[in-house]
């Protein structure tokens, strides 16, 4: 069994997942709007530049994403995105990067369970944990 978060979006999944690819890293491995997919003719105009699907290839983990539909969307909460980053100065680089336009919740830094820990909500309104373990 593999667990992959989905990020959902109200409409600006294709940003956020150009933003992701660049900060984390990654590459986009699929995307397709919905004016692109098997159900375009039932899909209104104002649509179908709206992400149906969409992945992110990190490492060996795959991050996916859409646009709910407007009616659909909901703000994130009750969970954030967990990267578990090996190098200090990796975790540094990546919450730097994912940082831009975000609302810091807690600054990087050293904790007692952590070389690097910190956390945001990115300006999709995301949350993101980055973490850079120390040995226990």
């Amino acid at each position: 069994m593999k667990v992959s978060p989905y990020l959902t979006f109200n409409g600006d999944c294709k940003r956020a997942f150009q933003f992701y690819e660049k900060a984390l890293g990654g590459k986009v491995e699929f995307s397709m709007t919905m004016g692109e997919s098997p159900m375009a003719d039932k899909t209104p105009a104002e649509q179908r530049d709206r992400i149906m699907h969409t992945s992110l290839r990190v490492g060996e983990f795959v991050i996916a994403g859409a646009d709910a539909p407007p009616e659909y969307f909901s703000k994130p909460q009750g969970f954030s995105v967990s990267l578990d980053v090996d190098d200090p100065a990796e975790a540094d680089r990546v919450f730097k990067a994912l940082s831009e336009g975000a609302d810091i919740k807690m600054p990087i830094q050293e904790t007692f369970w952590a070389k690097r820990f910190g956390m945001l909500v990115d300006q999709f309104g995301q949350p993101w944990m980055v973490n850079c373990s120390k040995p226990m």
